[in-house]
C-alpha cells in the first residue's frame, strides 16, 4: 500500500512527474489507480546487435515425368459374420425323385458378394429365362429373336435352353388371369408339363396375381409336378388374408418343391411372410423376391432393399436368412429401354438389352441369387461377368492404366 506520510506531497489533480512516481512507488507491493491518466514522450527502442540466421527458400526441384504408376496396396476389411443364407435346391434328377437333368443350389453365402477373395460365394447365380402361356404384347427387339414360338411355350423353353443357354426357364401362366383368359387350373398343369417334357432344367412356375386364382393354380401344378422341385412364384401377405397361403404352403411340402414369397421393397413384410411360410415349410423351401425396381424407376431402393435383407442375414437376422430372387425382366418397364428415342440416345436395339443388364448387375452386387431375364444378351453379360468375379483373377496393370481411353 502506499505510505500514508507521503500522502498529500502532491497537489491533487496536478500530473505527477516520473520522479515522484517512482519516488511514491518505492517500497509499495500493491497499488491501485482510480481516474488513471499518462502522457508519453518519445519512445526509443534498442535493438541488440549480432548476426541473425536468414531464411533462404530451397531451389526448385526440377519436374521429372514419372516412368510408371506409383505402387499401391490393397487390405481388404476383415469382418466375421454370423449368420449363413440357407441353400435351397430347384429341380431334381431321376435319382432325387424328378427327371431333370441336373439340379441347382442357390443360396449358402456367409459373406457379402464378390468381397473377400477367401470367401467367394458358395454357388454362382443362377439365371433363368422367361416363357409366357400365350401371346403377351413384348418390345420388338424381345420379339425380334423369338421367331414363332411365342404361341408355344414348349418350343419357348426349348429355345431358351438349347440357343440362350438358359440355366432355368420360368413360365408365367398369365391365361389363367380371371380378367383375361381365365384359363382353367387343369390347362395351365397341362402347359407345365409340356415344359417339363421339352426340357430338362428346373422351372419356375409364375401365377397371374390373383391370390384366389394363383392358389387352386399353384395346388394342382404342384400335384401334377410332384418330385420336379419346382419354385411355385410366388406367396403373398395377400394370401392370407384371402385364407389361401396355408393350402400352397401345404401343396409344396407334400409334393416336393419351394415357394417364392413375395413382398413390396418392405423388409418388415418379408419377415411376417416368412414366419407364416415357417408354419408349413422348411426354410430351406423358401426364397425371397423382394422386388426389383427398373433403372430411372427406383432402382437405387431396390439394392438398397435387398442389400439391408442380405447383411441383416448375415448378421444374424434368421428370418431374412434366404436366397434372393430378382425379376430383371422389370428392365423392360422403362420405356426407355424400349420405345424409338433421339439419336444421341443410340438405337433400341442396344439400349433395351444394355437396361436389363444394368439392372442385373446392380442387384448382382447385392447378392441375389437367381435372375429371371428375356434378353439372351443380357444373360450372357451376366454370365461372363460372374464367371470373371468367380474366378478372382489378379488385374493386369497394363491394361488398367489405359482404361480411361478404352474404346469398346
Amino acid at each position: 500500500m502506499v505510505d500514508e506520510s507521503r500522502k498529500g506531497k502532491e497537489k491533487e489533480g496536478e500530473p505527477v512527474s516520473i520522479p515522484s512516481l517512482l519516488s511514491l512507488l518505492s517500497g509499495v507491493e500493491k497499488l491501485e489507480f482510480c481516474n488513471f491518466s499518462m502522457k508519453i514522450g518519445d519512445l526509443e527502442f534498442w535493438i541488440p546487435t549480432g548476426s541473425f540466421p536468414v531464411s533462404t527458400c530451397a531451389p526448385a526441384q526440377e519436374k521429372t515425368k514419372p516412368h510408371a504408376l506409383i505402387p499401391q496396396t490393397f487390405s481388404p476389411p476383415h469382418e466375421e459374420f454370423t449368420g449363413r443364407i440357407h441353400e435351397v435346391t430347384l429341380g431334381a434328377t431321376r435319382s432325387e425323385g424328378g427327371s431333370r437333368g441336373k439340379s441347382l443350389v442357390i443360396g449358402g453365402a456367409d459373406a457379402p458378394p464378390f468381397v473377400y477373395t477367401n470367401k467367394p460365394p458358395a454357388h454362382p447365380p443362377v439365371f433363368a429365362l422367361d416363357v409366357f402361356d400365350m401371346e403377351v404384347p413384348l418390345p420388338k427387339v424381345l420379339k425380334s429373336g423369338l421367331g414363332d414360338v411365342m404361341g408355344d411355350p414348349a418350343e419357348w423353353a426349348r429355345l431358351n435352353v438349347k440357343k440362350f443357354g438358359a440355366d432355368m426357364v420360368s413360365i408365367h401362366l398369365m391365361s389363367t388371369d380371371p380378367l383375361i383368359r381365365d384359363t382353367s387350373p387343369a390347362d395351365a398343369a397341362r402347359t407345365v408339363e409340356d415344359v417339363l417334357q421339352a426340357v430338362d432344367v428346373p422351372l419356375i412356375i409364375g401365377g397371374c396375381g390373383d391370390p384366389h386364382k394363383d392358389a387352386e393354380v399353384f395346388t394342382k401344378v404342384a400335384e401334377v409336378a410332384a418330385g420336379e422341385r419346382v419354385l411355385l412364384n410366388s406367396v403373398t401377405l395377400d394370401m392370407t388374408q384371402a385364407k389361401t397361403l396355408e393350402g400352397v404352403a401345404m401343396a409344396a411340402k407334400k409334393y416336393g418343391h419351394a415357394v417364392l414369397g413375395f413382398t413390396g421393397l418392405e423388409l418388415n413384410k418379408a419377415k411376417e411372410l416368412n414366419r407364416r411360410l415357417y408354419e408349413y415349410l422348411p426354410p430351406e423351401s423358401i426364397v425371397m423376391d423382394l422386388t426389383t425396381v427398373a433403372l430411372g424407376y427406383g432402382l437405387e431402393y431396390s439394392f438398397t432393399i435387398h442389400e439391408r435383407a442380405r447383411y441383416a442375414a448375415l448378421m444374424g437376422d434368421t428370418e431374412l436368412q434366404h436366397p434372393t430372387i430378382s425379376a430383371s425382366t422389370n428392365a423392360w418397364a422403362a420405356r426407355e429401354a424400349w420405345m424409338q428415342m433421339d439419336a444421341q440416345y443410340g438405337p433400341r436395339e442396344l439400349r433395351g438389352p444394355l437396361w436389363e443388364t444394368l439392372n442385373a448387375l446392380t442387384l448382382l452386387f447385392a447378392g441375389i441369387d437367381l435372375f429371371m431375364m428375356m434378353h439372351p444378351a443380357a444373360i450372357r453379360t451376366l454370365k461372363d461377368t460372374v464367371q470373371m468375379l468367380m474366378q478372382q483373377d489378379a488385374a493386369l496393370p497394363d491394361q488398367i492404366a489405359h482404361w480411361a481411353t478404352m474404346k469398346i
